[in-house]
């Protein structure tokens, strides 16, 4: 093989070695995220999550003596595109995001799209068989309720705190 490289020349100034640091270390972001755009994905933390598309809607849990709440983000999403379900003791909520817009003028057109599905499944800490769980959705929000059983709430026990001296 010959003495010349493939790479580019290594700058000399070390600003621009940093300018060339970021501009790869960018470059690299960008392909990942358009790699993972079409691909699932789980979520890192709240239960089960997966993403076709990249949207993940965020999801909030709250537990009481007497019912368990999930509030779900899903802006955007119409009502009519989502699915809750209760299977033994997990709770799943699946969807369909789908988006258009088209901006034409003079000078140039332009359409963009965005479609993505998304499912999360969080577990429950009680059977829920004999629950009647609620959903509502509103504003872009759905608020879920599952009323505890009896014996769910009993097992709830609060645990003092004593100071350490």
């Amino acid at each position: 093989m010959s003495g010349t490289s493939l790479l580019p020349p290594f700058p000399r100034d070390p600003s621009a070695v940093e300018n060339t640091f970021d501009r790869l270390q960018k470059e690299v972001s960008r392909v990942f995220d358009s790699f993972s755009r079409g691909f699932p994905l789980p979520e890192l933390a709240g239960g089960e999550g997966l993403s076709f598309g990249g949207f993940a809607p965020k999801v909030d849990v709250t537990e009481t003596d007497s019912h368990f709440e999930v509030t779900a983000e899903l802006p955007g999403v119409p009502e009519d595109a989502i699915n809750v379900s209760l299977r033994e003791n997990m709770l799943s909520i699946k969807g369909e995001k789908k988006s258009e817009s088209e901006d034409k003028n003079t000078d140039y057109h332009v359409v963009e799209r965005s479609y993505g599905m998304f499912q999360r499944v969080i577990p429950l800490p009680f059977d829920p068989s004999n629950a009647e769980p609620e959903a509502k959705f509103r504003d872009g929000v759905l608020h879920i309720t599952i009323a505890k059983p009896p014996e769910a709430a009993a097992k709830t026990h609060r645990i003092r705190i004593k100071s350490a001296d």
